[in-house]
């Protein structure tokens, strides 16, 4: 059981498209602790600081603590699906306001 659950920050070995390796990265829970646990992947959302990009559609995280960040650092609507094995540990869990703007941020993506 991985007790992996929504809004949980994690590290793990993110997938670059552009270079062969894979680095620790931290990364947001989008899918809940039943989907995780049955399915033995997570779905996960990038967190970055941005510094080299910018898309319209990242989000800032406000508080950073919480989260267990220490840079300014954005989700960014690059999803994706993690075996549990490539994921690291929890190093937060977004805060209350937070949740509540990316709850109503993926919700507004991903409806019709």
């Amino acid at each position: 059981m991985t007790a992996y659950e929504r809004f949980d920050v994690l590290t793990a070995l993110f997938p670059f498209i552009d270079v062969p390796v894979r680095k620790p990265r931290p990364v947001m829970v989008l899918s809940n602790g039943a989907f995780n646990d049955t399915n033995g992947h997570v779905v996960t959302a990038m967190i970055t600081t941005g510094a080299g990009s910018h898309w319209p559609s990242d989000h800032a995280i406000v508080d950073l603590a919480a989260a267990g960040l220490r840079h300014p650092s954005v989700v960014r609507c690059k999803v994706f699906t993690l075996p549990n094995g490539q994921i690291g540990r929890r190093i937060g869990h977004l805060g209350l306001a937070d949740r509540t703007r990316l709850a109503a941020h993926f919700a507004a993506i991903l409806h019709a």
